[in-house]
């Protein structure tokens, strides 16, 4: 041992002596342990800013991002649990009811609480500026009047009477609440002002939470409705009619956000939905749109009544159900007290309030009536005494015309959108709020100057080897060809009860595919839908036309152009489509012509074309050596997204879709892989999927291979990602949980490949946007890209707008740079970038993210059509109600014919 030690100081390392093994017992072979590997690897971040890009025209920009100073860096926030219970120690639960009691709390105790502000976010979790003086923080509040839920009477004879009303508030008046405050952690305010230098630490995001939550408690004592950072006052001027007995809302967005020009307030225009208020059988004859409440389907009201709430008189209640039986039949118990005790009296809820309360009822005798009760003890009252109150989200699905109807009222011109905003700062006055003061806290009312750079748009190519320079994001075919036309032959119509001169809308194809240099051949048949068929279900009816197809056409047709009778959201178009493109393997395009003109039918034949192989228009770089990124080795271009069911529908899967580019080195051509995953599941579960038979299922590698065969058996060296519809909070998940699927998915087919990576997130669902200088009353110029002032302090990211906003005020794509092991440079990215926005070959306009991402929407939206997973048990989810990710069953696709995997089919 001596020896061994003075070895060591003499810096030598001996080997330890060999360990005896006893002869019974069989030494254990070491696997290969992938779970220590995945230990052992370093965890990815998100990677610094390698520098700025220099190329492009400079612009100066204003932003809808207000500078704040913040002066008290050296305290502390303190953060504490809330837990509220009742005297017998059942847990409060009610929406509102925490912020009240919080309110009295403070009112009752402020000397036992040091005069302390309170930041509360109206449910288990409470700030302070350093710690409250008392460590055992239990406190008694009496509240006088409690939200909701009263119940003034027993056995469903609730009504607000005079008697009634001191019944209530004998009931509820006194209601002893024990609030208990644990101390949980403590927050540097410094980690906000080590953010803005780019040094974030484990406390940014939750000190700045705090700075948020302020917000939404400033915006909750003005009575807004709060949807996450979004506040929503109750003026009349805010509402507009969406249809349906839906309103939109137009609220604000404010939020506060470490930039690189310092801490930001970001306020913006935002818009929900909200329930039309007022009586709740008007409510119901819009949402279900018949005449009158007698056409009613009441089992579909009950769903869509469920957790709102009511005003009868001045008392609010919660709408739990409805009776079972109609008001002048729907009995209860009448307790009365007389000289003899007290009497029981059977009889209907109609005849109490006509006869007892003498309130005549016009037309409830023969509906349902609103309980408002509990389960074993129901309160049941007139539907025509029941009235909605205001700024009650509604959470279900919009109809087409209602989203569009939303899309319209909801725009606002750039000068428009700047006044609305400058208002909205003014009217919250957020210089005012304690909380805010008391962090030293103060917001300029400027909008933040920034400054842009406008890049050239890229040259096209078109047919003929013409050249063609987009204007202002746009471009056209007039005499013009097309850069590859594609032969549309063996082909036939379909004509699914539409009206439409088909035989005018044959020649005029014809006559316009000659023009941009598509050979249309003429039809083989034009297929009438038989009228007997027409009731049927639409997969019978489609069946029937494939049935007529095949006794009357020699063999399968190249190509199908179908006619649908309605222009949006046609029962038939996933049927249709399914049958076409799984069953069969033939492309379609489908129609529902309303005004054919040669630009609609321009418009049609840009998607037939990319449908079956041609190209429309290219980048002039694209075959060339010209293009820095694509043109220095092998590389193809990922986009993916996923698709979610409507908002509290848990059964309806989410659908991954990613595309990737073929026949390198091009960047225009793309084909689609799509799977189903549980819902509303945002990582992409299907990238590598290696079975027991040690092969692979997964996208990736059906991606790869096709890459491979396309572009003269080539592997990639370079792999670029674009992923979208992620939040920040889920950037680390895709660096490390999808981007090592990818990676595994590339040494499953070659160990020894070693791809270089680039991942990119495009997010459009933000709140930045910009606006010229100078009060001109356009939309930021199409290339606008902004990577400094307000993007991140450290990462790589930057704004791009790279269309032309023609309505409303333009919104920025925000591209995150997560990794680039490639070393591309600034300008080299953000020129790939913008030029992907050009590349799009279903529309002849520079479009707003890049082609990949959109191309991966639309194949799983399309994809997504093909299985009605929107029909299936509406009533599995109340009202704006979630189960968990993952517990339903996933049903999958039927997957692609090989006729048409490779395609465009998805433009």
């Amino acid at each position: 041992m001596e020896a061994r030690n003075s070895a060591k100081e003499e810096g030598m390392e001996l080997p330890l002596p060999p360990p005896v093994v006893p002869s019974n017992v069989a030494p254990i072979k070491v696997q290969n342990d992938h779970s220590l590997t995945e230990q052992l690897k370093k965890k990815r971040v998100p990677m610094a800013r390698p520098g700025f890009a220099k190329k492009g025209q400079p612009i100066s920009l204003l932003t809808n991002h207000f500078k704040v100073s913040i002066r008290n860096v050296d305290d502390f926030f303190f953060h504490y649990s809330v837990n509220l219970k009742y005297e017998d120690d059942r847990p409060v639960d009610g929406k509102g009811i925490g912020r009240k009691v919080i309110d009295k709390m403070q009112q009752t105790y402020d000397t036992e609480l040091g005069k302390k502000g309170l930041v509360y976010d109206g449910e288990k979790t409470l700030f302070t500026i350093g710690p409250l003086p008392q460590i055992n923080n239990e406190f008694t509040v009496i509240l006088d009047d409690m939200p909701s839920k009263r119940n003034g009477s027993p056995n469903g004879n609730d009504s607000p009477s005079e008697g009634e009303r001191k019944r209530a508030r004998r009931s509820y008046n006194a209601k002893t609440i024990k609030v208990e405050l644990s101390f949980a952690a403590k927050i540097p305010m410094q980690s906000i002002s080590l953010a803005i230098q780019g040094k974030e630490t484990e406390n940014t995001q939750e000190a700045l939470r705090v700075l948020d939550i302020i917000l939404r408690q400033h915006a909750a004592k003005q009575g807004c409705l709060l949807v996450r950072q979004s506040f929503f006052h109750d003026k009349q001027s805010n509402y507009s009619d969406l249809g349906g007995g839906v309103f939109g809302c137009r609220g604000f967005h404010s939020s506060f956000r470490p930039v690189k020009g310092g801490l930001s307030l970001n306020v913006d225009v935002s818009t929900t939905m909200t329930v039309r208020p007022g009586p709740v059988v008007d409510f119901l004859i819009a949402n279900q749109n018949v005449r009158d409440p007698f056409q009613i389907d009441w089992a579909k009201a009950k769903r869509m009544l469920k957790n709102l709430r009511v005003k009868v008189g001045n008392l609010e209640y919660k709408i739990v159900g409805l009776s079972d039986l109609p008001c002048d039949q729907q009995m209860f118990t009448l307790r009365q007290r007389g000289d003899s005790g007290d009497n029981a009296l059977e009889i209907t809820v109609y005849d109490y309030f006509v006869s007892h309360r003498g309130i005549p009822l016009n037309y409830s005798g023969r509906l349902p009536c609103i309980n408002v009760g509990k389960p074993k003890r129901p309160t049941y009252f007139p539907i025509e005494l029941c009235n909605l109150v205001s700024l009650q989200r509604y959470t279900k699905a919009l109809t087409v015309l209602q989203r569009a109807s939303l899309v319209e009222k909801s725009r606002q011109k750039p000068q428009e959108r700047m006044s609305s905003l400058s208002n909205a700062l003014k009217y919250s006055n957020y210089d005012a709020d304690p909380m805010l003061q008391a962090c030293g806290i103060s917001i300029n009312t400027n909008f933040t100057q920034v400054d842009g750079r406008v890049l050239p748009a890229p040259k096209l190519k078109v047919g003929n080897g013409e050249d063609f320079f987009p204007r202002n994001g746009r471009w056209n075919f007039n005499n013009k060809k097309l850069m590859q036309p594609a032969k549309v032959e063996r082909w036939a119509v379909v004509n699914f009860s539409a009206r439409c001169d088909i035989s005018s809308l044959i020649r005029d194809l014809i006559k316009c595919g000659n023009m941009k240099g598509v050979l249309v051949e003429q039809p083989f048949d034009v297929f009438e839908e038989n009228p007997s068929v027409r009731r049927a279900t639409p997969p019978a009816r489609v069946d029937e036309m494939f049935e007529q197809i095949r006794t009357k056409l020699p063999g399968v047709p190249k190509f199908l152009l179908c006619l649908l009778p309605e222009r949006k959201n046609s029962d038939l178009y996933g049927p249709w489509k399914l049958k076409c493109l799984s069953e069969f393997g033939i492309v379609t395009q489908c129609i529902a012509p309303m005004r054919v003109n040669d630009q609609y039918l321009t418009n049609v034949l840009l998607k037939i074309n990319a449908k079956l192989g041609g190209l429309n228009s290219l980048l002039q770089i694209e075959n060339t050596s010209a293009n820095p990124i694509i043109s220095r080795a092998a590389t193809i271009i990922l986009g993916m997204d996923v698709c979610h069911g409507s908002p509290g529908r848990s059964d309806v899967p989410s659908i991954a879709a990613v595309v990737s580019s073929r026949q390198w080195p091009l960047i225009s051509k793309y084909r689609a892989s799509v799977r189903t995953q549980s819902s509303k599941v945002e990582m992409i579960d299907s990238l590598f999927k290696p079975s027991e038979k040690n092969e692979d299922d997964g996208i990736i590698r059906e991606l790869l291979l096709d890459f491979y065969t396309s572009s003269g058996k080539k592997k990639p060296d370079q792999i670029i990602i674009f992923r979208d519809g992620v939040s920040e909070s889920q950037f680390n998940q895709v660096l490390n949980i999808e981007l090592d699927k990818i990676i595994e998915a590339c040494k499953f087919l070659d160990e020894q490949w070693c791809p270089k990576f680039t991942l990119m997130i495009a997010q459009k669902n933000h709140h930045t946007k910009f606006f010229q200088a100078g009060g001109s009353p356009d939309n930021v110029p199409p290339g606008t890209v902004v990577d400094n002032q307000v993007c991140h302090p450290k990462n790589y990211d930057f704004y791009m707008c790279s269309h032309a906003g023609m309505i409303g005020t333009s919104r920025p794509t925000h591209y995150h740079v997560l990794l680039d092991e490639n070393g591309f440079s600034p300008d080299d990215l953000q020129e790939l970038v913008h030029s992907l926005s050009y590349v799009y070959q279903r529309s002849t306009t520079a479009i707003s993210v890049v082609a990949p991402i959109c191309y991966a929407h639309l194949a799983a939206a399309q994809i997504g059509q093909f299985t009605k997973f929107e029909d299936r048990s509406e009533t599995s989810s109340s009202q704006g109600g979630f189960t968990a990710p993952g517990v339903v069953p996933v049903p999958e696709l039927p997957r692609l014919h090989e006729n048409v995997r490779s395609s465009m089919f998805f433009c």
